[in-house]
């Protein structure tokens, strides 16, 4: 049986939908990851400390629905 476009986002959109906790924690766990490389770049403290108040303030958030509809559309291009 072939799979259909819509056959195979409903299938990506479970598994993402079921990993959605390890995907917020593991946002939550790069964070420091992604501010020490951060500070490593030759921009002003400024820039840096803008940066990690973003990064520390932002949470994961995916709509899955959405991203079942994109997925689509962009296999059918």
């Amino acid at each position: 049986m072939a799979y259909t476009l819509e056959d195979m986002a409903e299938k990506g959109y479970r598994k993402a939908k079921a990993k959605e906790g390890y995907i917020s924690r593991a946002w939550e766990d790069a964070k420091d990851y992604m501010i020490s490389g951060y500070k490593a770049t030759p921009f002003g403290p400024t820039r840096k400390a803008n940066y990690e108040a973003a990064v520390r303030a932002a949470k994961h958030r995916q709509d899955w629905d959405k991203w079942k509809e994109n997925w689509i559309r962009k296999m059918k291009l």
